[in-house]
């Protein structure tokens, strides 16, 4: 039986595809570069990592989506996956091992067994959803007021500082069954719903905060469980203290911000993604989705000739509380692609501090741009921030990409050698360690480009499908016209859409019959294209001029009159800065003159002119053809 997975190691003895020729690797030689064979002609040859071909290609590309997959379905497949994940990859692995499991949690230990099998097989988290033609074997179905009094029982009774035992908890649950007329459930049922309360959630009810500091501390040279490169990556935001020019008119915009993401083992920056949006699930998406693929391409998009093979699906994500983690749409892509989302706890900034460093050593290089803010207003006091900016976002993102590689090769205090070069460590080995080997490299990369982007949920009307007062439309989304839900005539059906805030002029609509995306244009293809902070800023103009009515008309007459402005204004300000670069060369060859002419001149001459001609401010000089550029038309 051939493995179907998300991802495909590269290793000794794969089997990959360039250029769509076979080829078998026969070493890894470094992280960005393995000698194959050709399995055609016998040749030998050095492929970078990056230009390999996962699959042949005849065969079709085929990710784990989403917006396939029912909720329900998904919740099933999790707590599945929690089951067995202490047995998955578990050296030594014998039967006691795995029926011990199967009756902590109160099912057959040939149920286990299935599951352990479908998943190694796939390494897929969906491949634990129930089927539907078994849609109900291996799982426990209990009455909802049953449900609901064994959660009340455990936060009355278990989640308290007496810490009472799961015997006695059970007896109260048995108790209030009998009284309201219900059968029990089993004693391993109610360790099931235990096992599945948060630690820090257990430590702290049922002990102290305190302890679960203890527990959980990280001091700042070390992090549970970050022992290989990827175990942990670590992710936060911050804004930066400098302010960006626009793309077209080099107008000062406003101080952009950054999500960033470093491997906490080796230090390596391992992805970052730059936005003028504050933060949120599209740019946490965005962040994790530059970390997990390789990166050669976006290097070559940004001019930059440099090696950066961090790339590679992380075993855990460590991030803050914030709701921009928590979102539902990063924590699904997340679970699909066998990722951990662990929180930082509420109240514990130690437990960022490695990210947390590394933006303040970003920080401080900042400061010496033109068009920085610094970090306080004593700082920036007699400094004009906008009038100093220089940097396009693309251009500050390419300046930011090559501190990164910089900084990849400079020695880390903490761990006494270059990020890089622990990197390597962790992945080829040493003479102490044992190398994890390369990170498994995804196979359909779209997919997962769009499973980290928002979604939505939208109608289709004979118009198209209405986004933020944009319309879309195409003739793929037709014979969904006012579709509705099966069995229920007049309840309108709702499609999972997503979309790219960095572009919105299109969509990707989810279409279910045929499980697949489709790239959905704007209705009006005469609208230019715009970010989603462009069109939020334009809404808000417009609501601060007091508009009862926008729709997209008004929207893109206003994006469209914000940068005519804009236009205008740079012409001025260009303009303004000739003229000013004029008179200043002027000044200097006027000074020069004068003073050149005054040393020619006798001393009774000389103390009878100076305020004519040889007072040097720059508004009282005027020299032969000054401006006559602009006059005749040659700006």
């Amino acid at each position: 039986m051939v493995k179907k997975s998300a991802a495909i190691t590269l290793s000794q003895g794969s089997n990959i595809f360039h250029e769509g020729v076979p080829y078998l690797i026969l070493q890894v030689i470094d992280l960005s570069h393995v000698l194959s064979e050709n399995e055609l002609t016998g040749e030998i040859k050095k492929l970078r990592t990056s230009e390999i071909e996962l699959e042949a290609p005849h065969i079709k590309k085929t990710g784990p989506l989403l917006d396939t997959i029912q909720d329900k379905a998904w919740d099933i497949a999790k707590q599945r996956l929690k089951i067995i994940r202490p047995l998955i990859g578990l050296r030594g692995r014998t039967a006691d091992d795995v029926r011990k499991v199967a009756t902590e949690h109160g099912y057959h230990i040939n149920t286990l067994y299935k599951w352990i099998r479908d998943y190694e097989n796939s390494d897929q988290i969906t491949s634990l959803m129930p089927k539907t033609q078994n849609k109900n074997r291996g799982v426990l179905k209990l009455d909802p007021q049953l449900e609901a009094i064994i959660a009340a029982t455990l936060e009355e009774e278990y989640l308290t500082k007496q810490r009472k035992s799961v015997p006695h908890v059970y007896t109260e649950i048995k108790r209030q069954c009998r009284n309201a007329g219900l059968t029990s459930p089993h004693i391993n049922t109610v360790r099931n719903r235990i096992n599945q309360i948060d630690r820090k959630l257990k430590v702290v009810r049922r002990e102290s905060s305190q302890k679960a500091h203890r527990e959980l501390h990280v001091n700042a040279g070390a992090f549970p469980h970050a022992d290989t490169p990827l175990s942990v990556i670590q992710i936060d935001h911050t804004q930066l203290d400098i302010i960006v020019v626009d793309e077209d008119y080099r107008l000062p915009l406003t101080k952009p911000w950054i999500t960033l993401a470093i491997d906490v083992y080796s230090r390596m920056v391992s992805g970052f993604y730059i936005s003028f949006d504050p933060p949120s699930a599209a740019s946490v998406g965005s962040c994790l989705a530059h970390s997990i693929l390789p990166k050669d391409t976006w290097l070559a998009e940004h001019d930059i000739d440099a090696e950066w093979p961090c790339w590679g699906l992380p075993r855990t994500v460590h991030a803050d509380n914030a709701k921009e983690f928590r979102g539902k749409m990063v924590t699904k892509a997340c679970d699909i692609y066998g990722v951990n989302m662990e929180w930082r706890p509420v109240a514990r900034p130690h437990f960022g501090g490695h990210i947390e460093r590394l933006l303040g050593t970003f920080a401080k290089k900042i400061h010496n741009l033109p068009g920085t803010t610094f970090s306080n207003t004593r700082e920036r006091e007699g400094y004009d921030s906008s009038k100093e900016s220089v940097f396009t976002l693309k251009e500050f993102e390419s300046w930011f990409a090559n501190q990164v590689q910089a900084y990849h090769h400079d020695i880390h205090s903490e761990i006494n050698c270059t990020p890089l070069a622990k990197y390597e460590e962790g992945i080829f080995g040493s003479k102490r360690h044992k190398g994890s080997g390369l990170p498994p490299r995804v196979k359909d990369e779209f997919t997962l480009r769009l499973n980290f982007l928002p979604y939505y949920e939208r109608t289709v009307q004979s118009y198209g499908i209405e986004l933020d007062k944009v319309f879309y439309f195409s003739d793929v989304i037709r014979v969904w016209v006012h579709a509705t839900v099966d069995n229920k005539s007049k309840q309108k059906r709702k499609f999972i859409i997503r979309r790219d805030p960095r572009d919105i002029s299109v969509i990707w609509f989810f279409d279910p019959q045929l499980e697949t995306y489709f790239e959905i244009p704007y209705r009006n293809n005469s609208f230019p294209a715009a970010s989603l902070w462009e069109l939020r800023a334009a809404d808000k103009h417009l609501k601060e001029q007091g508009l009862a009515t926008i729709n997209e008309d008004v929207i893109f007459s206003s994006i469209e009159k914000m940068r005519s402005i804009e236009k205008d204004a740079t012409e001025k300000t260009k303009k303004a800065r000739r003229a000013q670069a004029r008179r200043k060369d002027n000044v200097n060859k006027a000074v020069k003159v004068t003073k050149h002419v005054e040393n020619d001149m006798p001393k009774a001459v000389r103390q009878k002119v100076p305020d004519l001609i040889l007072d040097d401010k720059e508004e009282d000089i005027i020299l032969p053809f000054d401006e006559i550029d602009e006059v005749a038309g040659y700006e």
